[in-house]
């Protein structure tokens, strides 16, 4: 067989359709000014959180280092409300805090990440300071955002999504990820994005790991029934088809149509919140990061 025809059979590099969600409307501007990663703090956010830790798990070096992890006291599934303060907290110092506040959270991450590598001859290796692993996690971090943030105010066009881009490498760089690494622009992160979810293989262990997750087996039975139902289909319509089709979940048009209708509504409800009430939440956190450093406290 030929080079030429060899590579006739290659496969397609992943196109944006099985990577991304789909995000309908065009951005309906509130403001003149540019728009920044700062404009996606809504607590709104949140609701695609599970599907982030889907993404993030999804390469099997960080699924691994998860799922195996013995740093009890960071364990979502030992202390799931502990794990959800700490990430969030880490967001908030990530977007607005300072270089000395990042330094410390930075500082506080490595005590914990120190823990988690590989044993020797271990199938899957992994190492918590394997920078090319935090780079994916916070390529994940930032498409949350970005979906989080059109999905309440429409679709970006080219230069809106280049001005919402240009901050972000701070979700990285927090930790080891130097500036470099991170992606100059953002047609450089489409193609970054696109290459590293071909790296995404979910097996059968971190699939009942991640099926734990969306069964929210972590919390107490009484909170687990209200909500469980709500957290699938959110999870399940903030994953692209890549990523739903290695957690083998369904997902049909119909799903889709209620998942778009639910925005529609919630991105109306939304312009009617007040901006402080909408960010509040992470301003608080940011602030508890605060009063942590000021009395010494551990952050993490």
């Amino acid at each position: 067989m030929t080079a030429a025809h060899s590579s006739e059979h290659a496969a397609a590099p992943l196109s944006k359709d099985r990577t991304r969600i789909q995000i309908g409307a065009t951005h309906r501007p509130t403001t003149k000014r540019a728009i920044k990663l700062t404009d996606a703090l809504d607590f709104w956010s949140f609701a695609g959180a599970a599907a982030n830790v889907v993404m993030q798990l999804a390469r099997p070096g960080v699924g691994y280092g998860v799922a195996e992890s013995k740093v009890e006291s960071g364990s979502l599934m030992h202390h799931p409300w502990k794990r959800a303060r700490t990430t969030t907290q880490y967001l908030a110092v990530a977007i607005l805090g300072t270089e000395a506040e990042r330094l410390a959270y930075r500082e506080a991450v490595n005590v914990a990440h120190r823990q988690v590598h590989s044993a020797p001859g271990a199938p899957v290796k992994y190492n918590a300071f394997d920078r090319n692993l935090q780079l994916w996690v916070a390529a994940c971090l930032y498409i949350g955002f970005e979906d989080t943030y059109q999905l309440l105010q429409g679709r970006m066009d080219d230069e809106q999504a280049e001005a919402f881009y240009v901050s972000s490498s701070t979700l990285g760089t927090t930790l080891q990820v130097t500036e470099d690494m991170w992606p100059a622009t953002r047609a450089d992160f489409d193609r970054y994005w696109n290459e590293a979810c071909e790296q995404v293989a979910i097996d059968e262990y971190v699939r009942a790991y991640l099926t734990d997750l969306l069964e929210l087996r972590m919390i107490h039975w009484y909170l687990r029934l209200p909500f469980r139902n709500l957290l699938k289909f959110l999870t399940i319509g903030f994953l692209a088809p890549i990523f739903r089709e290695q957690l083998q979940v369904r997902w049909t048009a119909t799903d889709q149509r209620r998942f778009e209708h639910l925005f529609v509504f919630v991105a109306f409800v939304n312009r009617f919140i007040p901006r402080f009430l909408r960010h509040g939440g992470t301003y608080t956190l940011l602030a508890d990061v605060r009063r942590r450093i000021r009395k010494q406290r551990n952050l993490i």
